[in-house]
């Protein structure tokens, strides 16, 4: 799934973003990637498949964020104590991460057109060295945009 999706908003959703643009708009909103595992559980998927559908609902959010004018978002992903996990959930998280990261490179022209600028916090030395890299070199190539 893309980071950036355009064009794609359906009629009832075209209705609920005129609504929600009548009144006050945050600049700045965030969100706690939390959940995903009770997901899974509640739909009888594998949590492998929960972290995904938690990061498909992650880039429908942002897709509202984009078209809402909200120019600054907040992502909280993961913490220390996800390291605590199974070694195999650590380790899906880690490969959901390399694919998004190298995903979001992809659309380098997309996040140039939208001026999407990518900032990631916390002690990026506990990654996996390929997912450090993919991260340092998002952060690179948005630092000068301004959203």
């Amino acid at each position: 799934m893309s980071w950036i999706r355009e064009g794609e908003l359906s009629f009832f959703e075209r209705l609920c973003a005129r609504i929600l643009k009548a009144g006050p708009m945050p600049n700045h909103v965030a969100f706690i990637m939390d959940g995903n595992r009770r997901y899974a559980r509640k739909c009888h998927v594998e949590r492998q498949q929960g972290h995904t559908q938690g990061f498909n609902k992650l880039a429908e959010t942002l897709r509202w964020c984009l078209n809402l004018g909200i120019r600054e978002v907040t992502v909280y992903a993961f913490s220390i104590e996800n390291f605590k996990r199974s070694k195999d959930e650590v380790d899906g998280l880690m490969e959901l991460s390399r694919q998004k990261f190298a995903k979001l490179l992809e659309e380098r022209e997309n996040l140039k057109k939208h001026g999407v600028c990518i900032r990631v916090l916390g002690d990026l030395s506990l990654l996996p060295l390929d997912v450090q890299q993919l991260i340092a070199q998002s952060v690179l190539e948005t630092k000068h945009y301004n959203q």
